[in-house]
C-alpha cells in the first residue's frame, strides 16, 4: 500500500471510530476525540473500533483508549455491549 494510502485508511479509521462513539454513547468529549486524532497506527484504530462497538459503556471505552498500542485482548463481560442494556441501561 503506497503512503497516501495507508494515511487516507487512517484518517477514514478516526472519522468511524469517533461515528460508532456518537451513535453508542451520544456526545463525546472533545479531549477524546483529539486523543483519537493523535493515534497514528492503523492497528490500534482497528482495534479500538471493535472495543468501541462491544464495550457496554464509554467509561470502559476510555479504559481501553489509555492502554494505547500494546493491548489485543478484547474478551470477558468488559466487552459484552448487552450488558448495561441488562443492568436497566447503568454502566459497569
Amino acid at each position: 500500500m503506497f503512503l497516501f494510502e495507508d494515511e487516507a485508511n487512517i484518517v477514514e479509521d478516526r472519522e468511524d471510530l469517533i461515528s460508532v462513539l456518537k451513535m453508542r454513547f451520544g456526545d463525546i468529549p472533545p479531549k477524546v476525540i483529539e486523543e483519537i486524532y493523535a493515534i497514528s497506527s492503523y492497528e490500534t484504530l482497528e482495534r479500538l473500533i471493535l472495543v468501541a462497538s462491544n464495550v457496554p459503556s464509554l467509561k470502559v471505552f476510555l479504559e481501553e483508549l489509555k492502554e494505547g498500542e500494546g493491548s489485543f485482548r478484547i474478551l470477558g463481560d468488559r466487552f459484552n455491549p448487552i450488558e448495561a442494556q441488562s443492568e436497566g441501561g447503568g454502566s459497569k
